[in-house]
């Protein structure tokens, strides 16, 4: 359980897909958890930089996505365990938005500007 809370709370930054919050070296490191098949973060600097952000608000602690309604809510609850944001600020590039729907997947931005 605790390694789902980022041991080093510097550089947190969210995905703007998926809304997990992990250091910034992390994501480098080894990629989103959640978004890595839909969008290649790992070793990719310049990638982690346009679809994370520093700037989010709230947290919520998922440990059962698969059985939280506030995971479903959150469109997280097809997602691995972790800690959350509830917005996040900015949007994907277009470009890679493009990508995600070629691949069948539905972006539901996180800054709150699609709220359903």
């Amino acid at each position: 359980m605790a390694s789902l809370v980022p041991k080093d709370k510097r550089q947190l930054r969210a995905c703007l897909i998926c809304g997990i919050v992990l250091n910034h070296h992390t994501f480098r490191d080894s990629g989103c958890p959640n978004c890595e098949g839909l969008v290649r973060m790992r070793g990719m600097n310049d990638v982690v930089t346009e679809c994370t952000s520093s700037t989010f608000d709230g947290l919520m602690a998922v440990f059962n996505p698969s059985k939280s309604w506030v995971a479903k809510y959150a469109h997280v609850n097809t997602t691995k365990p972790g800690m959350y944001a509830a917005h996040v600020a900015g949007r994907i590039p277009e470009d890679i938005e493009d990508k995600l729907a070629q691949k069948g997947f539905t972006y539901h931005p996180r800054d709150g500007s699609a709220e359903d």
